[in-house]
């Protein structure tokens, strides 16, 4: 299964390479493309589950790598839950 590496910047400019166990990513984020944070959030939420369901598919278990960078999105997004229209930022794809 190919996996990939999906480049964001957050709100307060820190980079972050986030890991997917598919390609699927491709289907809800786009580079270069800026997200408010809670779309962001869901559009990771979303392609991440589907990731983990095509590993379980295939292999017979979920991926638990896709659930940990699902976990460390959603609990770096709650720094910025409070700051005015926080925006998050897909640089690039990585594969």
């Amino acid at each position: 299964m190919p996996e990939m590496r999906f480049l964001i910047r957050w709100p307060d400019g820190s980079p972050e390479s986030c890991y997917s166990p598919s390609l699927v990513v491709k289907d809800y984020l786009t580079p270069g493309a800026s997200y408010t944070l809670d779309q962001f959030v869901a559009l990771s939420r979303a392609a991440l589950t589907t990731a983990s369901a095509r590993v379980e598919a295939r292999y017979g278990r979920p991926c638990s790598l896709a659930q940990g960078q699902l976990a460390s999105i959603e609990a770096k997004a709650r720094r910025f839950a409070e700051i005015s229209d926080p925006r998050v930022t897909v640089d690039a794809f990585e594969e």
